[in-house]
């Protein structure tokens, strides 16, 4: 799927991935003393506690947005951001126990409530609390990339080289045109050694052309990585995208 079309969305394969990376996290984070928990993240000014509980809070923001589509009734992701950071600020500082029960109840309800959407209710508009306004199918897709980036973010053993190939694929995409609609994006033309497909970021031409495998250039587009493995024709440099997600 592009950013703004969901024909091939399967709720059901999609729900499996969302499963599959959730066990994948509350496995490494199963293994976190209270120690580690307290330890950096890859997050600025975050630790760990922090990515943990803002995964659990955002599962329920999920499960918000989707009670919204399925009844109609205005369910707000959170109350505001400000209440989201708050949030997590006050739950970053439990145990590690804590935490990892915390982000298995939350994707258990994020769950339960995806699975008793009916097909039309994933074309229902609903509103993220940034204010974009998308249609429901958006909340099943961003909570599995809220799960594999943030496992990353967590600088334990997972790397961006365990992503899903079909999620890297389709998140790749999303991201150049993302970037495509910012005017602070370098112009750039991505090249993927791996599968030979081009993705154009800005309108400036001609403009640098970065080459590597499809993982390593999502990795380095979303700040995981610094492109070691990327190799860029001209200019001197790479050169460095603006703070995406």
């Amino acid at each position: 799927m592009t950013a703004d079309d969901h024909t091939g969305f399967d709720p059901a394969a999609t729900l499996d991935q969302i499963n599959a990376a959730t066990e994948q996290l509350i496995e490494t984070a199963a293994r976190f003393t209270d120690a580690d928990v307290r330890a950096p993240s890859l997050l600025p000014a975050w630790s760990r506690g922090h990515v943990l509980t803002h995964l659990a809070r955002n599962a329920d923001g999920g499960r918000n947005l989707l009670i919204w589509a399925r009844t109609g009734v205005e369910t707000p992701e959170y109350p505001s951001l400000a209440a989201r950071d708050e949030q997590i600020e006050a739950g970053a500082g439990r145990s590690s126990a804590e935490l990892v029960a915390d982000l298995r109840s939350a994707a258990a309800r994020f769950a339960t409530e995806y699975r008793k959407m009916p097909p039309e209710a994933w074309n229902q508009t609903v509103r993220w609390t940034r204010g974009q306004e998308r249609a429901a199918v958006r909340a099943a897709d961003s909570r599995l990339c809220e799960v594999l980036i943030h496992h990353v973010d967590l600088n334990a053993d997972y790397t961006p080289a365990q992503w899903p190939t079909d999620f890297v694929r389709d998140m790749l995409g999303r991201v150049a045109a993302s970037f495509s609609a910012r005017d602070d994006a370098p112009s750039i033309r991505l090249h993927t050694t791996d599968t030979e497909i081009s993705y154009d970021i800005g309108t400036a031409r001609p403009a640098p052309i970065i080459h590597g495998p499809q993982t390593s250039l999502l990795a380095w587009l979303m700040g995981r990585a610094q492109g070691a493995d990327l190799v860029v024709n001209g200019a001197s440099e790479l050169p460095r995208p603006p703070f995406l997600y």
